[in-house]
């Protein structure tokens, strides 16, 4: 089944390898992409700035009761968990870290899981703690498609690493093949 939302975890490294997957992404694919990169509980909001330039989609904020949208890429607020409601519309909270981060990527991904079902993919990238691996074995227990990122190429393994050891993975591979993947889910 065709995703119609794209879930991604990153951490340590994870800005130079969500440059290289958005890069390859095709205009206008039939999903929305939600990304949470471990940058801190303070601090500037730069990622959307940096991501930019190297998609061909546009990229912003998510924001408060804001609806998921498709063929855009929505980047979770520093200092705030990002969730997705079952109305698919995003909720923000301040509660407690979850390995040491807020934003969490296992917050993002058991929300996704129960909002879309079946009709979500998630993928794990480069980082250096275990956030998203659970996450991520939620996500395959409702149906959702998991991908992560091939530990030997990530930049930090210890996240992918976990991935796969407690979710394992319908599709491991270097950042070039994982966009080849999710290109290929626009065209089914």
């Amino acid at each position: 089944m065709r995703p119609t939302a794209i879930v991604i975890g990153a951490s340590a490294g994870g800005p130079a390898a969500l440059q290289a997957l958005l890069s390859r992404l095709e205009k206008n694919p039939p999903f929305a992409v939600v990304i949470v990169n471990h940058i801190g509980s303070q601090g500037p909001d730069l990622l959307a700035d940096i991501l930019s330039p190297h998609c061909a989609l546009p990229v912003q904020l998510a924001r408060e009761r804001e609806q998921v949208t498709p063929g855009m890429v929505h980047i979770a607020p520093s200092g705030y968990h990002l969730q997705v409601e079952r109305s698919l519309r995003f909720s923000l909270s301040v509660d407690a870290k979850v390995h040491f981060s807020r934003p969490a990527i296992d917050i993002l991904f058991e929300s996704a899981a129960t909002a879309y079902g079946r009709r979500l993919a998630a993928l794990v990238l480069t980082g250096a703690s275990e956030d998203g691996a659970a996450g991520l074995a939620t996500v395959r227990r409702k149906g959702g498609m998991a991908l992560v990122q091939s530990p030997q190429e990530a930049a930090f393994k210890t996240m992918p690493q976990a991935a796969i050891n407690i979710a394992g993975a319908d599709v491991c591979a270097p950042i070039a093949d994982l966009a080849d993947h999710l290109n290929r889910l626009c065209q089914s």
